[in-house]
């Protein structure tokens, strides 16, 4: 299995702090935000990582990582998004890379507490089709939230006005191959993006989408006040990207 990480975006929520660098080069405490997502494939085994970024910074990641052999990433490649196009645009360019092998795909702003190492090893010897992480949030509403029967997914709704459960779906996901298909089939939402929801969605319709909650925390980082609570969780937890 290969990793994907999309590192793009213009990070407007953070400026003035990424009008100088790509948002996921900041610091979560005393590492790179992009250390945590890189560290969180490599605790599952996955050595062969792509990097998706974009915007007038991108050339800062290979001043940081280089070939990302002092991380321990046996091969690491980067693409380039133009634009702004969302998650499952920037997917899109992981094609060649992934070269047929499944994949696991997650948000450069994403950082847990724990590891994914049985999400992926359940995810490895899943015949077909892809599996979300989901994690219990105070604040659903701002979220991809699912609908559930019982235990099974039945439904994944985009921002909810009014949410059919607390369980968010968070930025780490597993896809098969068919994931570059679904990715370019699909219309600009009304946001003017290939939302990866949609894609999952596809999955639920299809039959073969899986699920697993994230033991421990997670946060993403992308607001100045998650940003903080990143760095807070990862001094009091002593979580760090050796970990």
């Amino acid at each position: 299995m290969k990793g994907v990480i999309l590192a793009g975006g213009l990070g407007t929520r953070l400026r003035p702090l990424t009008s100088v660098t790509n948002k996921h080069l900041l610091p979560v405490y005393d590492k790179p935000m992009i250390y945590y997502p890189i560290q969180c494939l490599l605790n599952a085994g996955i050595v062969d990582i792509l990097i998706v970024t974009g915007g007038e910074h991108a050339g800062d990641f290979l001043k940081l990582l280089k070939n990302g052999k002092e991380l321990g990433i046996r091969h690491l490649e980067y693409a380039y998004q133009e634009g702004e196009g969302g998650i499952a645009d920037a997917l899109r360019l992981a094609e060649d890379f992934a070269d047929g092998e499944k994949i696991c795909v997650i948000l450069g702003d994403n950082i847990i507490e724990k590891n994914i190492c049985k999400a992926a090893g359940n995810f490895f010897t899943q015949s077909s089709g892809a599996k979300v992480l989901l994690k219990e949030v105070p604040d659903p509403k701002r979220f991809g939230v699912v609908e559930l029967d019982g235990d099974k997914v039945v439904g994944i709704v985009e921002k909810p006005e009014n949410p059919p459960s607390n369980l968010a779906v968070t930025g780490i996901y597993f896809y098969d191959n068919d994931v570059f298909k679904m990715c370019n089939s699909l219309e600009p939402s009304a946001r003017g993006e290939l939302e990866i929801t949609d894609v999952n969605n596809f999955y639920l319709k299809r039959g073969d989408l899986t699920y697993e909650v994230l033991e421990g925390w997670w946060t993403d980082a992308g607001t100045f006040e998650s940003l903080h609570r990143a760095s807070e969780f990862v001094v009091h937890s002593g979580a760090n990207h050796t970990d």
